[in-house]
């Protein structure tokens, strides 16, 4: 065990991918310290992606994608004017609204933070709001994206821990607009602060018009949830209607999309698919090689012996999955971490879709902090201001975020309550 440890951790420091680190430490242990043969360990890291659901996760990036490149966000980011621009710090609020509408189609935050981020950060800065606030806010609101369905690290959660993908789907919708209504609440207390005003008067008529524009997209959340929850299509033929309505908009309705440009969306969405199951496997394998070695066993153990409260195990794990997600990118952090805290989540009776919610959510947190955090390394690229600044300006937007994650962890029927109902 402890060579499988310390090599996993020196290859960390060295800097190498997540994939190598995982894999390279694994094989180590197995080739010097084990009897099994290679062959073996290459039929674990196959069978780690061999997995229907998994199919999903090619569908829902390619639909992201689509969506972030056919002209969508700009008739979202109107709409949201149109609709919340009004209120005093206006552009503030209309970036949390567009996120949770963008969240609808992306699945992640990288693409809500890299498609998004840059028309939100220029508008907010020529209306005269100063480059922290608008990139703090940018940064809090794209963690919306994985939380409000589709979700690509809940897809990747629900097959590492055997959990129903509709279930965590729909758990997720609650939580994601307690974090877009917190960001609201701290958008007015700082508009009210510092004296901003509303940056355009309401008209029903703009409403209109723009909701008009942005209803076709704004219907694919509608589309997967809906059907899942009348059993038209399982999660993974949802991502492929997602795809099939995105690509519907970009041809035949906003005529934005060309077939150059769908080339590149396909080698971007290869590119993007391999690297994540590349990490699934080489997780599986990590994940197999903590088992045989019984340190999931260990760890169930040392956190019982604390308590078997399940409240005060959400708790400790909370603060384990924040640290961890200071550190590492949120689908090795899923890959590595479900086989070795689920069986504590089961010996505590913990409901595993509020614990699947738990956990993408803090890993958002993790997003926004450093040394790792991929939103941070993004939206410094779009302000073009220092990484340092970038940590400085979210660092606010952290406290709405964790009163959440709180409030999520304590009443489990706030992430229960919607799938209870659907799968009832």
């Amino acid at each position: 065990m402890g060579l499988l440890l310390i090599s996993f951790l020196v290859l960390l420091m060295l800097g190498v991918p997540i994939f190598i680190a995982l894999a390279g430490s694994s094989l180590l242990y197995t080739h010097f310290l084990t009897r099994v043969p290679d062959f073996v360990v290459l039929h674990r890291m196959a069978g780690g992606v061999d997995s229907f659901p998994l199919l999903a996760v090619p569908f829902f990036i390619l639909a992201g994608n689509l969506m972030n490149s056919a002209g969508i966000t700009n008739r979202i980011f109107d709409f949201a004017i149109a609709a919340v621009g009004w209120l005093r710090g206006g552009l503030g609020h209309v970036n949390v609204v567009a996120s949770v509408i963008f969240a609808g189609m992306s699945g992640t935050a990288v693409a809500d933070a890299g498609g998004l981020g840059t028309i939100e950060i220029k508008a907010m800065r020529d209306h005269g709001y100063k480059t922290d606030f608008s990139v703090g806010i940018t940064a809090a609101s794209s963690t919306i994206g994985p939380i409000i369905p589709p979700s690509l690290p809940m897809v990747i959660f629900g097959v590492m821990a055997n959990v129903s993908i509709g279930q965590l789907f729909a758990a997720g919708i609650v939580p994601g607009l307690l974090v877009a209504l917190a960001l609201m609440i701290y958008t007015s207390w700082y508009a009210r602060r510092y004296g901003i005003g509303r940056d355009q008067a309401f008209k029903l008529k703009t409403l209109g018009r723009t909701f008009v524009s942005a209803v076709p997209a704004m219907m694919t959340p509608v589309i997967i949830i809906g059907g899942m929850s009348f059993g038209i299509f399982t999660p993974t033929e949802a991502a492929i209607a997602a795809c099939a309505w995105a690509l519907l908009l970009g041809t035949v309705l906003y005529r934005s999309l060309s077939w150059k440009h769908f080339y590149k969306i396909s080698m971007e969405t290869i590119e993007t698919t391999a690297a994540v199951l590349i990490i699934v496997g080489a997780a599986s394998l990590f994940g197999w090689v903590l088992t045989i070695t019984q340190v999931t066993q260990a760890v169930t153990d040392l956190l019982l012996s604390i308590s078997r409260d399940p409240l005060v195990l959400l708790l400790l794990i909370n603060v384990l999955l924040l640290v961890v997600g200071c550190f590492m990118e949120t689908i090795a952090a899923i890959s590595i971490l479900v086989p070795v805290l689920m069986p504590v989540v089961n010996a505590a009776g913990i409901d595993p879709v509020q614990f699947g919610v738990v956990m993408v959510l803090n890993l958002m947190i993790g997003l926004l902090t450093p040394p790792v955090g991929m939103v941070l390394f993004i939206l410094s690229r779009v302000a073009n201001i220092s990484f340092d600044r970038t940590v400085r300006a979210v660092l606010p937007f952290l406290g709405p975020l964790l009163i959440v994650l709180l409030l999520v962890t304590v009443f489990p029927w706030i992430t229960l309550a919607v799938p209870n109902w659907i799968y009832r």
